[in-house]
């Protein structure tokens, strides 16, 4: 099966792409594509100048951690870890120390708006309050691309649109580039850009109110 044929897109610093597309139709395999989690078969993805096939597992290993940030639908929260704790988490997985890094990881919470709930685990908290403890825990490492799939798709409306505008300002505030994946037109309208995958192919690329065929 040939999961995207023959995509090719740039996406710019600063840019928030929302993909959508229905269930098959791509997504989630270039989500992971972008996030070194997965390789092309043929072809190239370059982040920056650097190509990424180029990288040698290791170095892949340690881009990903310290400069791609991962928000998913189900929050992937450690249970035996604090908010806190999960927050550091990307940092300590680099051999960094937690009192080294409690500055960082204490303004990350400032930011969510969770330093009160910094030393609850993740069943003492509500799915938006572990969905923001996600966020902060991807934004951490100061990345420079945010890759969010459905990361509203486990919450209510209300709440959904909260952690939206909480990506969105925080993108517009760090230039930070977010490419998010979802089923939802609302959520993908917080994108200043929308691309719709079908069938593996790009099947419109929606720019400023610009629609591309491709």
């Amino acid at each position: 099966m040939r999961a995207l044929d023959r995509v090719s897109l740039e996406i710019g610093e600063g840019d928030f792409l929302s993909i959508m597309g229905a269930s098959g139709s791509g997504k989630s395999t270039l989500l992971h594509l972008l996030g070194g989690l997965d390789y092309p078969t043929s072809g190239e993805i370059f982040m920056g100048d650097q190509p990424m096939s180029k990288m040698s597992d290791d170095q892949i290993t340690v881009f990903r951690r310290r400069k791609i940030g991962f928000v998913f639908q189900f929050f992937n929260l450690l249970p035996t870890l604090t908010a806190e704790e999960n927050i550091a988490l990307p940092l300590l997985l680099d051999g960094k120390r937690l009192n080294d890094v409690r500055p960082r990881v204490e303004r990350m919470l400032d930011l969510v708006g969770l330093r009160r709930r910094a030393g609850h685990k993740p069943d003492q908290l509500s799915g938006g309050e572990m969905q923001r403890v996600a966020i902060a825990r991807a934004l951490v490492i100061d990345p420079m691309l945010l890759l969010a799939d459905e990361p509203t798709g486990n919450l209510d409306s209300k709440t959904g649109e909260d952690i939206l505008h909480l990506i969105k300002r925080t993108a517009e505030q760090k230039n930070l580039t977010v490419v998010m994946v979802t089923h939802d037109p609302k959520a993908a309208a917080y994108g200043d850009r929308i691309l719709v995958l079908k069938d593996g192919v790009i099947a419109s690329d929606d720019h400023m109110g610009m629609a591309v065929g491709a």
